[in-house]
Formats: structure tokens, sequence, C-alpha cells
């Protein structure tokens, strides 16, 4: 996914981006990274101050430092209608709760895990036979291509993000899965 918001950021007129990503050099992002002849700068530490960073498939923890360079914050996408299945494994507790709709959240970054207020989100229907691969290709990682790219765009052009904060009372967490796959049964 962070292949495809690079390739969509960068259709974005007056945007200057750069990485960065601690990843091997050989891998998928680090060569578009590449191609599209956009700096890496290898440790978050290093990052000069910016407008606004954005995590697009990032399962690393992105400390109080980082949040404090970027003026508008960090945007993140999380696969689900937060606040609910807050965690790690959002489309497999999806499947396992059998919710019958599933969907995307871009929200801005806090010192929380998945807490921070909502940019936009959207929803798609989950069908009987999906699988967390399934419903990822199909729907909820273009959906998050999508929704990141909107958000920015909307940061351009009005100078400011319009959020709104996640409503507790409907949070879940949802833990860490072992290795094994859930299976789509409870």
């Amino acid at each position: 996914m962070a292949t495809e918001v690079l390739h969509a950021l960068g259709r974005i007129p007056a945007l200057s981006i750069v990485a960065a990503s601690p990843e091997k050099t050989d891998d998928r992002f680090m060569l578009a990274l590449k191609h599209a002849g956009v700096p890496v700068i290898p440790n978050l530490k290093h990052l000069p101050h910016c407008d606004l960073m954005v995590a697009a498939h990032c399962h690393r923890y992105i400390g109080a430092g980082a949040l404090l360079k970027a003026r508008h914050g960090i945007l993140a996408y999380h696969p689900s209608l937060l606040p609910r299945h807050r965690g790690r494994n959002a489309i497999h507790w999806t499947l396992a709760m059998r919710d019958p709709i599933a969907g995307g959240s871009v929200y801005l970054m806090d010192d929380g895990v998945d807490t921070g207020d909502i940019v936009c989100q959207d929803w798609c229907h989950v069908l009987p036979n999906d699988t967390p691969q399934t419903l990822w290709r199909r729907s909820l990682g273009p959906m998050g291509v999508r929704l990141l790219t909107q958000a920015v765009t909307w940061l351009v052009r009005d100078g400011t993000l319009h959020t709104m904060r996640q409503d507790e009372r409907c949070a879940t967490w949802e833990p860490a899965l072992a290795r094994e796959p859930l299976k789509n049964t409870i």
C-alpha cells in the first residue's frame, strides 16, 4: 500500500515528498522511492521539520519526537471503522466478529494506539467467503490509498484538516494474534 500511496501523492501538484524508511534497499517501496527520485532518510530522528507526515501501511511505533516535527501531524490509515477494532489485526477481527461491513479510517496519530482524531472514513461490505487477504486486496487497501490521498488533497487545498474525535463509548481493542491465522469463527 505504501507504494500506491507514494504514486498517488506524487500526482498532487506542489507537494514535496521526502521518505523516512529504515527498510532494506531491495524492497518494493524502497525501489519505488528510488525510481521516483524521492530522498530517503533512514531514521525519523533525522527527519527535518515538515508540514505533514503520512504513515501508509506502517506497523511501527512512531514516537512523540516525530509527532512534534510535523506541523499538521501524522496521517495514518487503519483498516477498520475506528474506534472499532483498534490494534494490529483489525481485518482478522472484523471477520472473526462476523461484522457485515468493514471500513477504513484516516486519522491523525497521537500518543495512543489508533486513538487519534478521525479525518475521513469509508466502508465496504464483507463478502461471505472473504479472507483478510481478499478483503484487503479488493476493498480496504485501495480504500486506504484513496482516503490518504483525499486527506492530503484537502490539506493542500484548505491549509487545514477537519477532524472528529473518536467516540470512546464505541471503542474496542483487539489483541495481536499469534502467527497462526484466526479462523472466521469464534
